[in-house]
């Protein structure tokens, strides 16, 4: 995944197995769903999302027993900056 992330400006320590493109930017790691919709209807200046990790309770690690803990889903800019982009308690 890493040579795609590089294609796409994503550095190596905010990569992830997971990597995706929709609507002209990338997503990378598990960005929750209403985080793709909400970015592909502001469209704003970026490269995409990513979710740096693993954590418990974001799309793809939910648990048996529902333990989430809290994480950010950044927004991609150029030069390998990030904003967050939103919160998940």
């Amino acid at each position: 995944v890493s040579p795609i992330g590089k294609k796409h400006g994503v550095p190596f320590e905010l990569s992830s197995c997971h990597l995706a493109t929709i609507g002209g930017y990338v997503t990378v790691g598990h960005v929750p769903p209403a985080d793709i919709a909400r970015l592909l209807k502001e469209r704003p200046k970026a490269l995409g999302l990513t979710v740096p990790g693993m954590p418990l309770g974001s799309p793809g690690m939910e648990t048996p027993d529902g333990r989430k803990e809290p994480y950010n889903t950044l927004l991609l800019l150029a030069g390998g900056k990030t904003r967050i982009f939103a919160r998940h308690q």
